[in-house]
């Protein structure tokens, strides 16, 4: 299944009552400029998957990409029914793909890493038993393997983030992370940028999902280049921070 956004934010593909009540999940990688990384990443996904006792599909969101990223994803969703590509036609930003990926998956459980191979998907079955008693499993990252600057502004970031909403995170903006699907059809997300992490947990805790934390191992990039610590997304994240705390405030 091939799906495509709009220009102006992500759209819904798939109603509620087509989404499955059984043992399963839904996998999906966020991508912009992932070339050399998609095609690599979705099989590492497989060679796990199919080792599970569960329903399974695999998302891949094309964030406006300017490289061959979304041709390489029709490819592999044209050769296997397993896998769904939702398409944006422009870069609309890391939070809007993550979106897209909550809205398209149809499965019981939704796992979600970044497509540029930095974690190791086989560390996802191991949170799965988890499930039976919490709603979300947020990881942090064990030896980051990302520069200093960006593990000082990492560290700075989750604390300011947990003193604001009153979350006890170790490492809020880690992407490798399991929920239940049916948060998504009781909480509302407006983020499209950086925040996006930070207004899930943050709405998720405060409609009484429950979480624990686990730790993965991080390794570095090995092809592409990293977006998310440059001056602007940095810029935006904090300008909104603020007003998302006004807002998850307002809307409680």
């Amino acid at each position: 299944m091939i799906a495509e956004s709009g220009d102006h934010g992500p759209v819904t593909y798939t109603s509620s009552n087509e989404r499955r009540a059984t043992n399963s999940i839904s996998v999906f990688f966020p991508c912009y400029n992932e070339q050399e990384n998609v095609a690599r990443t979705v099989k590492q996904a497989f060679a796990v998957l199919e080792k599970l006792n569960a329903d399974f599909e695999v998302i891949i969101v094309d964030d406006g990409s300017s490289d061959r990223t979304g041709q390489i994803a029709d490819e592999i969703a044209a050769s296997n029914s397993s896998v769904k590509v939702v398409h944006h036609r422009n870069n609309l930003g890391y939070g809007a793909a993550l979106q897209s990926g909550f809205k398209e998956a149809a499965m019981q459980l939704v796992f979600y890493t970044d497509g540029d191979g930095q974690f190791d998907i086989s560390e996802m079955p191991p949170l799965l038993p988890l499930m039976e008693k919490y709603d979300i499993v947020t990881c942090y990252r064990l030896n980051r393997r990302d520069n200093l600057l960006r593990k000082i502004n990492g560290f700075c970031w989750t604390k300011l983030v947990c003193l604001l909403f009153g979350l006890k995170v170790r490492d809020i903006d880690c992407a490798f992370k399991l929920y239940k699907r049916k948060i998504f059809d009781n909480i509302k997300i407006s983020s499209t940028g950086a925040l996006i992490d930070t207004e899930i947990l943050a709405r998720a805790v405060r409609k009484g999902y429950s979480l624990t934390q686990k730790g993965v191992h991080h390794y570095p990039r090995t092809a592409g280049e990293q977006t998310g610590a440059n001056f602007r997304v940095i810029f935006r994240a904090f300008k909104e921070l603020l007003r998302l705390r006004r807002k998850i405030r307002d809307d409680t």
